[in-house]
C-alpha cells in the first residue's frame, strides 16, 4: 500500500474517523490500540507473513527493556548491561540474517573459488521484513537508552508495539527515537485544526515532490543506472546531475507525507532533512540528509569510536568517520556497492578533518538581493555534482559497472540531449528557490507564517495551484518510493 495511492487514501480516512469518534478520542488506550491494529493491518497488506516476525521480535525487546530496567534500579549495572547487550546482538543479528545472510554466503564463495577451492552455495528463501532497517534501529535504541537513563521503559506493552509498528513511518522512517514518541503515547489527542491544517500542507507539498519532480527524473535516472551502455556521455551526464535532486525529492516526499499523517493524529516525528541541497560540503550535506538515521549512527557508532581512537587526533577521526560512512553504506543493503559509496564519501572528508573545518557549521548568509554569497553558492554547486557522482556507485549493479559509467562518459557520443521537459526543469528551479527562500522553516510550502499565519486565500490559491500542478504534471506510473527497498 503505497501512501500516494488512492488505497491509501481510503484507510486514512477509515483511520482517522475512528481515531477521533467520540469515546475513543477521550482514551489513551482506546486511540493507541487503534493505531496499532491499523499499523498491524497496513504492515500486514505487503505480506501477512512478516506480521509474527514484527510482533515476536517486539515482545522480547518489551521484555528485555523491563530487565534492563529492573536491574538498573536495583544497581546491578553488569547485569543490566547484559541484557542491553544481548538486545543489540539480536537486533544487529536480524539484520544480518535478513539482509545480508545471503550476500555474505556468496562473498565468500566466490573468494574461495577464485583461490581455487570451489564450494557451492544455494542461495536461502529469505523473506525480507518491510521496513526491517528501521524498525531493528528503533528496537537497539530502546534498549541502548534504557540503560543509559535516557528514557523509560514503555508502560505496557501495547505503548511499545505502537511506537515500534506506527504506520506512517515504519516502512521508510524517519526513525523515531523512545524518549521522544513514547510520551506522545501517553497522552489522548484531541483533533486540532491548526496542526492538521499544516499536517496536510506537508502532505500536499511531500506528493508534488514525489510525483512532479521524482517521478519525471526517475525516467532518466532509471535508464541511465540500468543500461548505461547505451546511453550517450550527454545522457549519463544529465543523469548525473538530477539524480541529487530525485532521490531528495523522492525521499523528502515520503517524510513529509509520514510527518504530515503524523500531525494530523496529533503526533510530531522526527525530522529527517534539512535542506540538504544548500550543504556546502559532504560534511554539511550528512548532517541535512536523513538525519534520523546519521544521528542514530553518530550516537551509536561514530561517538563512541571516537573517544577509542581519540588517541590518533585527526587520523583518529577520519577512522570513525570511515567506519561510520561504510555503516551507513551498507545499512542499504547487501552489496559492496554502498560499501565503497562510504568510502567514497569518507575520502571526501579528509581536506574538511585535517583542515580542521569539520563541525563548524558556519551559518549560510544572503548576499545582494537575498542571494547566497557567491563563494557559498560554487561550493554548493560543486558539493551537488559530487552527491550526483557518488550516485553512480550507489545505484550501480555492482562495482564494476560504477567505474565503467565513468568510462562511457569519456568514451560515448556526445550530442545534444535535453531528456526532460521544460516544465521540469521549471519545478526543479522552483525547488531550488524555496528551499532557499525558506531555509528556516520546517519544510518548503511552510510559508503560511508570511500571511499572519491563519489560512487566508492566498494560502488557498497556492494549495490549489499545487493541486492542479500535480493533476496535471504528476507521473503516477511508478510511485514506488526508492528508500522502501531499505
Amino acid at each position: 500500500m503505497v501512501v500516494n495511492s488512492l488505497s491509501f487514501l481510503l484507510f486514512f480516512i477509515v483511520v482517522f474517523t475512528v481515531y477521533y469518534m467520540p469515546g475513543i478520542r477521550q482514551h489513551v488506550a482506546r486511540q493507541n490500540v487503534w493505531l496499532l491494529l491499523t499499523s498491524y493491518f497496513f504492515y500486514g497488506f505487503v505480506d501477512w507473513k512478516m506480521l509474527p516476525i514484527l510482533f515476536g521480535i517486539t515482545a522480547v525487546f518489551y521484555w528485555l527493556g523491563a530487565q534492563i530496567k529492573k536491574e538498573m534500579d536495583a544497581n546491578n549495572r553488569k547485569k543490566a548491561s547484559r541484557y542491553m547487550k544481548t538486545g543489540v546482538v539480536i537486533g544487529i543479528g536480524l539484520l544480518l540474517y535478513f539482509k545480508y545472510l545471503n550476500f555474505f554466503a556468496e562473498s565468500v564463495a566466490s573468494l574461495l573459488n577464485q583461490i581455487g577451492l570451489y564450494v557451492s552455495w544455494s542461495t536461502l528463501n529469505i523473506i525480507l521484513p518491510v521496513g526491517v532497517s528501521f524498525f531493528t534501529f528503533k528496537l537497539i535504541s530502546y534498549v541502548v537508552e534504557i540503560k543509559r537513563k535516557k528514557t523509560t521503559p514503555a508502560e505496557s506493552f501495547l505503548e511499545f508495539a505502537t511506537y515500534i509498528s506506527f504506520f506512517p513511518t515504519i516502512s521508510s522512517g524517519p526513525i523515531d527515537r523512545p524518549n521522544t514518541f513514547l510520551v506522545q503515547l501517553r497522552k489522548a489527542h484531541m483533533f486540532d485544526y491548526n496542526k492538521a491544517i499544516d499536517g496536510c500542507q506537508q502532505i500536499l507539498w511531500g506528493i508534488f515532490t514525489k510525483v512532479v519532480i521524482a517521478d519525471n527524473l526517475a525516467s532518466v535516472t532509471n535508464i541511465a543506472w540500468s543500461d548505461y551502455q547505451g546511453q550517450s556521455s550527454t545522457f549519463l551526464i544529465w543523469a548525473i546531475l538530477l539524480s541529487p535532486v530525485q532521490v531528495y525529492a523522492d525521499f523528502d516526499g515520503y517524510t513529509n507525507m509520514a510527518i504530515g499523517i503524523g500531525k494530523i493524529l496529533g503526533f510530531d516525528i522526527t525530522k529527517n532533512f534539512n535542506h540538504p541541497l544548500l550543504a556546502r560540503n559532504v560534511s554539511e550535506y550528512w548532517n541535512r540528509w536523513h538525519i534520523s538515521l546519521t544521528s542514530w549512527i553518530t550516537d551509536y557508532v561514530f561517538t563512541p569510536l571516537c573517544l577509542k581512537f581519540r588517541d590518533y587526533a585527526y587520523h583518529g577521526i577520519m577512522m570513525a568517520i570511515t567506519a561510520n560512512l561504510v555503516l551507513i553504506g551498507l545499512w542499504h543493503g547487501a552489496n559492496w556497492t554502498y560499501a565503497v559509496f562510504g568510502i567514497f564519501h569518507s575520502v571526501l572528508f579528509i581536506p574538511i578533518i585535517y583542515s580542521g573545518e569539520l563541525g563548524k557549521n558556519r551559518k549560510l548568509k544572503e548576499g545582494k538581493y537575498g542571494l547566497p554569497l557567491v563563494k557559498d553558492f560554487f561550493r554548493m554547486v560543486l558539493t551537488y555534482i559530487i552527491i550526483g557522482i557518488g550516485h553512480i556507485i550507489f545505484f550501480a549493479k555492482d562495482t564494476y559497472s560504477a567505474f565503467d559509467y565513468m568510462h562511457h562518459i569519456f568514451t560515448g557520443s556526445w550530442e545534444f540531449v535535453r531528456p526532460i521537459g521544460f516544465s521540469t526543469l521549471a519545478f526543479i528551479f522552483l525547488l531550488f528557490v524555496l528551499e532557499w527562500t525558506t531555509r528556516k522553516k520546517e519544510y518548503a510550502l511552510q510559508i503560511h507564517a508570511k500571511f499572519t499565519g491563519k489560512r487566508t486565500w492566498i494560502m488557498l490559491a497556492i494549495d490549489y495551484l499545487i493541486i492542479a500542478t500535480i493533476i496535471w504534471f504528476g507521473t503516477f506510473e511508478n510511485s514506488q518510493f526508492i528508500y522502501f527497498q531499505f
